[in-house]
């Protein structure tokens, strides 16, 4: 039995971002937009280029990245009322951004266009179907995203439908049904799609949030209704309550209702790209996730874990390996060689199966964990862990000591910060002191102002980014703390960890994973 397509358009780069605490530098936006073409999604919306000049400056560089599965789009809204579709500053900021693949929002509930845009309900069809007709002028493919649409036709169904009518005739290539305020219920959202899919000949797309905490639901029925698209974000993220989340309605279509959404060998890294988002947003990841979270085929009572050795179906709706998760038994914990074989093969690494090897690696990764260190996020920590056990890494420099001193001689000073390093390279020593933007920064400038002499090609690293996470609460500033630092060059990024009580520690940590993961790169070329 053919299965059905369905495109899944990912827009975690803009509405994710809006959800509170989030903040993604361009450089996180970068590295996320890669993570996602991995998975496989077929569009992924970069934001809004003519809002703000960091949405500007991720076009510019997202234009290099070299996608393989996933279409960048620019969003933006309808036109001005006052003005016309070709002298309109957001439409045009659409068009110079590059893609061509752009989403618009328009008005479809009459409430909101007399109340908030203040025009007549035939001006608001206008600038519809202007905007829709001038972008399909200029770029490939044009998505309308009907904002409010399920509150607009539950209040006014035939003003709803002649907005739809409206962009279809402008050439829009998918009616995106919005449930902007997220209350909208299951059974709602299902019978409204169906009725508007035997009124317009356009494609259809659902785009759910998640104020009533339906949003999965509510898109997964409107699929079954008749949409083809499906919106959302990584692990939900979003403004207020989120947005629909991906990670749960990818794998219930392709695994529950036989619909095609991205290749098997493509889902199998959701739990990677879940992880992953929630890492560079610097946010806790949420253990009970379905598919994706730690607890999710994990077990810990007696009569399960008994069952499910025999039988994993027993208390498992689907294989865990499926979404790249793995079984866990608490108190006697059996994941974790499957993950590493396979992250080995990303690597370009050969690990016998059952070889001591293998072990040592699984064994150095809990004591690890155990400590507080997570990988997602700082793959080249990881690759290097691998790279020790396995005997293929060397090192560059022995550590002699360092210093970092923070100085502050008055009140509405910034503080000065200075770092000195005394590194023993080969044979010789190396004694250098360098300052910077903060103690981390000076620590980073002297560490490769000493080596640099001897190793130039780390003149081309940048550390591009530096989160810091609190791993023990309620011990205030003696808590632990794990630093992910994002480093890169002219080509590649790349991230590190390091775990300590001492913040400066762990940051060193994580400067010399950087470096010396840069240096074996450059040797295996």
């Amino acid at each position: 039995m053919a299965m059905n397509k369905i495109e899944i358009y990912d827009t975690t780069l803009r509405d994710g971002a809006q959800s509170e605490d989030i903040s993604f530098s361009v450089e996180d936006k970068l590295r996320i937009t890669e993570k996602l073409d991995e998975l496989g999604v077929h569009y992924i919306e970069g934001g809004w280029p003519g809002s703000n000049p960091r949405d500007i400056e991720y076009f510019k560089k997202a234009r290099k990245l070299k996608l393989k599965n996933s279409q960048l789009v620019a969003f933006g809204s309808t036109h001005h009322p006052r003005k016309r579709a070709a002298g309109d500053e957001t439409l045009k900021g659409l068009v110079e951004s590059g893609v061509s693949a752009v989403t618009i929002f328009g008005k479809t509930w009459d409430f909101h266009v007399t109340e908030a845009l203040k025009v007549p309900l035939e001006k608001n069809l206008d600038v519809i179907h202007d905007s829709v007709a001038y972008l399909k002028k200029h770029v490939a493919t044009v998505f309308f995203d009907a904002e409010h649409f399920f509150d607009g036709y539950i209040h006014n169904p035939e003003y709803a439908a002649k907005c739809l009518s409206a962009a279809e005739a402008g050439g829009a290539d998918c009616l995106v049904l919005c449930d902007t305020n997220g209350g909208t219920m299951t059974s709602a959202i299902a019978g409204i799609v169906k009725k508007i899919r035997k009124g317009h000949g356009t494609q259809l797309g659902i785009h759910a949030h998640n104020d009533g905490d339906c949003a999965v639901a509510n898109s997964i029925a409107a699929v079954g209704a008749g949409a083809v698209q499906v919106q959302g974000t990584i692990n939900g993220l979003g403004e207020r309550c989120g947005n629909a989340n991906l990670v749960s309605i990818i794998p219930n279509l392709q695994l529950k209702l036989g619909m095609k959404c991205i290749m098997p060998e493509q889902l199998r890294k959701l739990r990677d790209v879940s992880r992953f988002v929630n890492e560079i947003g610097n946010i806790r990841h949420f253990k009970r996730q379905p598919f994706t979270g730690d607890s999710a085929f994990a077990h810990k009572a007696g009569i399960h874990v008994s069952a499910i050795r025999r039988r994993p179906e027993t208390y498992e709706h689907i294989r865990p390996d499926l979404v790249g998760n793995s079984q866990r038994v608490l108190v006697s914990d059996l994941a974790g060689r499957a993950n590493i074989l396979r992250k080995a093969e990303e690597f370009g690494l050969k690990i016998d199966g059952d070889s001591a090897q293998l072990q040592a690696i699984v064994t150095s990764l809990k004591d690890l964990e155990n400590l507080g260190f997570q990988f997602e996020g700082a793959e080249a920590s990881f690759e290097l862990l691998m790279k020790k056990e396995l005997g293929l890494h060397r090192r560059f420099f022995d550590l002699i000591g360092f210093r970092v001193i923070i100085e502050k001689r008055k009140e509405g000073e910034e503080p000065l910060s200075e770092a000195t390093i005394m590194l023993k390279v080969g044979g010789h020593i190396e004694h250098t002191a360098a300052t910077g933007n903060g103690p981390v920064n000076a620590l980073d400038n002297a560490l490769r102002k000493a080596l640099e002499n001897f190793y130039p090609q780390l003149k081309d690293v940048r550390l591009l980014d530096y989160k810091v996470r609190v791993l023990t609460a309620g011990k205030g500033t003696t808590a632990r703390v794990r630093v992910l630092i994002e480093s890169g060059d002219h080509e590649h990024r790349w991230g590190t960890v390091g775990v300590s009580e001492n913040i400066i520690e762990a940051s060193y940590q994580a400067l010399v994973d950087s470096i010396e993961y840069k240096l074996l790169q450059e040797e295996q070329l």
